[in-house]
């Protein structure tokens, strides 16, 4: 905001009006992962935008634009392109209030093949791979896509990622240290919860099970147990006032504004100077005081730098002229206007105390 307007940001403005779900969920292949971010075209969100980095989506009933719009990325450095075409661009038009993003373990793994393979050639080494530094480097750079989707959409969102095998993020060892796994990549910290997808046989039906493994809310306590949840349900769970949720704030549409966006600053306030006597006050007041209009121009060719046409006096000369004739009145109350009073006054050297003493 640009303070020289006089216009700043109220931030009680900010103050959160609509609920929201920001959700990761992880698991191995064949968890259902996919149809649970599918399933937040029919929670009532506004249309679903799925970002389909696997190109698998095609899988996926209505996602044809029938039901959502699945868009195929087919090759990583579409994805930051094509997430600002649907949050800042043209793709607003189609009304998109939800996102997804199948998978995050995917593009993360493609992007960092082009660093591994940089390091390889600049090295010449075909089995270097890349120091704690660059995987560092790699994970802040690749995070801005977590940040448009997770936090600057202001929508709900699901971020689907993989677990290759248990245990396996914690299995690699070298001499760097732990290798950063890339399936992480500081998700944890763009999500509000984070859910491990598992299928359990019960008699011969398998059921989805979606453990919440990473909470930010009360409404999903660590080790909750879901079964075959679909996104609706999930978010029920945060808002029905049931298990900790409850949120007064509304899923679909934003509270009403309640506080001003922009703060009008007041201008500061200055002191203003009293008006000055006017030209003709100035004249008036010296004939009342029995100066000629002669003795004003001498005054004037004396105090006011070599001016002797009274008509073109700035307001400061008419002020300094007008001081000049209220001491000399204020002497002449206090009595005779000896030589040395007049000179103390300023007028003598004027002639405006001489005419009056001459008058005397």
């Amino acid at each position: 905001m640009n303070k020289a307007s006089g216009a700043r940001i109220n931030p009680l403005s900010r103050r959160p009006r609509q609920q929201r779900l920001v959700l990761a969920v992880r698991g191995a292949a064949g968890t259902g992962k996919s149809h649970f971010a599918a399933s937040m075209a029919d929670a009532g969100l506004g249309r679903l935008c799925y970002f389909d980095v696997e190109r698998k989506g095609r899988l996926l009933p209505g996602s044809d634009g029938a039901k959502f719009d699945a868009i195929e990325i087919q090759h990583p450095d579409e994805l930051p392109e094509f997430i600002d075409w649907a949050l800042d661009g043209e793709g607003r038009e189609q009304g998109y209030g939800c996102y997804a993003l199948d998978s995050w373990a995917m593009y993360f793994g493609r992007k960092h093949r082009d660093t591994l393979l940089a390091v390889r050639e600049r090295t010449g080494d075909l089995t270097a791979q890349p120091n704690a530094d660059e995987l560092a480097a790699d994970q802040m750079v690749l995070q801005e896509v977590l940040r448009r989707l997770c936090v600057d959409s202001g929508a709900c969102v699901v971020i689907i990622d993989q677990i290759g095998a248990k245990g396996k993020e914690d299995r690699e060892e070298n001499e760097l240290g732990r290798v950063l796994p890339l399936t992480t990549g500081g998700l944890e910290y763009f999500v509000d919860v984070m859910l491990e997808a598992t299928l359990r046989l019960e008699g011969l039906s398998a059921v989805r099970i979606f453990r919440v493994v990473k909470s930010n809310s009360s409404a999903f306590p660590i080790g909750l147990e879901l079964r075959d949840p679909t996104f609706a349900a999930v978010l029920a769970r945060l808002t029905d006032g049931t298990n900790g949720g409850g949120s007064t704030l509304p899923v679909h549409d934003p509270a009403p504004q309640t506080e001003p966006e922009i703060l009008e600053v007041a201008p500061a306030l200055t002191i203003v100077p009293p008006a000055g006597p006017t030209y003709d006050e100035l004249v008036a007041k010296a004939t009342e005081l029995g100066f000629s209009r002669a003795q004003l121009v001498t005054a004037a060719r004396h105090y006011c730098g070599g001016k002797d046409d009274l008509e073109r006096l700035t307001p400061d000369e008419i002020a300094e002229l007008d001081r000049r004739l209220s001491a000399h009145a204020s002497r002449r109350q206090e009595g005779s206007v000896t030589g040395e009073d007049a000179e103390q006054t300023g007028l003598a050297a004027s002639g405006l105390g001489r005419g009056r003493r001459n008058q005397a």
